[in-house]
């Protein structure tokens, strides 16, 4: 469920018209809704009720201030995969201890600031990272507290970009290797081994895999276990999926029901890393239609956004529904949103039967809560959209919009291409 609603004719999100925002902040903009962001929290978090479980918000989703401490204050936790998330995590005020680090290419200047903060527990992604880790902890007189993320060559049925736990992906250990992994972590001076770490792929909707996966994490613990290796926190990582078009995914009750009827006999204490299920409905991106356009094979609407604005549709193929702000009674045409990006690849939809626009109108991208502004960039010196949080009947520009300084702040001109420009 998320709070984006018609009330006759025009789109609200929440108590506010997604026109006054527009009016006010200008497009394209993202608006997030407080009251989606904190009942997705609050479900998948509480389906996990009566185990014993942390819920570290996936950060590379959308790593907005805001929304990273609204999740704090609900008692979640964060899943990182850079220093600049770690940063971001603790400047919204998430506790250290409760933070996972992932990612396969930690340089040491990120080693060194987890090991600072004194972060929950490292996943670690494969043998020679372990041995860096190791060591710094040593340089730093500390210990550092590590998970083995293990490729269990489970299948998670999405698209290959996004499938990160079959034997061909960049991602962890494979499973078979683990245990020689384990065996060499328990060995070294300055790691405490705490706990197995696992995740498949994004925008799953089936709960096999999932379960596919943990069954195999379970006979690794066995073995573990026999040669004195207590696993303390188990980490399934995320990947749960949302409805773009026609999906199905299961609600976070009916994945969870069978994950812990999974793990009812193992004394661990269960990480789990939601992203996308918790923000990915709970955003629109605005855009503003600038000119429509007619060829003799299609007809084009080309708005103020772009795929520097939300990439998915031109990278993966995805699909986003999108709506009019403004219902009319105007007959619906099969048309082509496009932006104003220099490639072939800019469009926010194919072939979408959509009611006619006018120039100045606005269209309203939904589910765009989940790598849409994470994802953005300044390609063609594009400024990145604002950010706008609604709570209620009032909104705040939670990120204000870049302006042409942004754009080369940073950059100079040595002397020598100076002197260059003035010949």
């Amino acid at each position: 469920m998320h709070h984006f609603r018609y009330e006759g004719d025009e789109l609200y999100c929440e108590s506010v018209p997604l026109r006054k925002i527009a009016r006010d902040v200008a497009t394209p903009c993202y608006v997030y809704s407080c009251a989606t962001l904190r009942q997705h929290f609050t479900v998948f978090d509480n389906a996990f009720e009566g185990m014993r479980h942390l819920t570290c918000y996936s950060v590379k989703a959308n790593g907005n201030l805001s929304i990273l401490g609204l999740f704090a204050g609900l008692g979640g936790g964060a899943d990182i995969v850079s220093g600049g998330e770690l940063f971001k995590a603790r400047q919204a005020g998430i506790p250290a201890d409760r933070i996972v680090y992932s990612g396969v290419g930690k340089t040491q200047a990120e080693i060194d600031y987890a090991l600072r903060e004194d972060i929950l527990m490292f996943n670690i992604e494969s043998a020679q990272e372990l041995e860096a880790i190791n060591q710094r902890a040593g340089a730093m007189q500390t210990r550092a507290r590590i998970a083995l993320r293990v490729n269990p060559d489970v299948d998670p049925k999405t698209h290959p970009y996004i499938s990160t736990g079959l034997k061909k992906n960049k991602f962890g250990i494979d499973i078979e290797q683990a245990l020689k992994s384990y065996e060499r972590a328990k060995q070294l001076e300055h790691i405490d081994v705490v706990g197995i770490d696992c995740h498949i792929g994004s925008q799953l909707t089936e709960i096999p895999p999932f379960i596919e996966a943990l069954e195999r994490l379970k006979l690794l613990i066995g073995r573990l276990n026999a040669i004195g290796i207590r696993i303390q926190c188990l980490d399934l990582g995320g990947g749960l999926g949302i409805s773009y078009h026609q999906e199905s995914p299961p609600h976070p009750r009916e994945y969870a029901q069978a994950i812990v009827e999974k793990l009812k006999d193992l004394p661990c204490k269960l990480i789990l890393e939601p992203g996308r299920v918790i923000v990915g409905n709970a955003a629109v991106l605005l855009m503003e239609v600038l000119y429509t356009k007619k060829t003799p094979s299609k007809e084009f609407i080309i708005v103020d956004a772009g795929m520097n604005d939300l990439v998915r549709p031109s990278y993966y193929g995805s699909y986003h529904d999108i709506q009019p702000v403004m219902r009319s009674r105007r007959e619906s045409r099969v048309v082509d949103v496009v932006g104003p990006i220099c490639e072939s690849s800019d469009f926010i939809a194919h072939d979408r039967d959509l009611q006619v626009m006018e120039p100045g109108e606005l269209l309203a991208v939904m589910s765009a809560g989940a790598y849409g502004f994470s994802m953005s960039s300044n390609y063609n010196a594009r400024k990145r959209a604002a950010e706008v949080l609604v709570n209620g009947d009032q909104f705040q520009v939670v990120r204000k919009r870049e302006s042409w300084e942004d754009l080369i702040r940073g950059e100079s001109m040595p002397d020598f291409v100076k002197g260059a420009a003035a010949v």
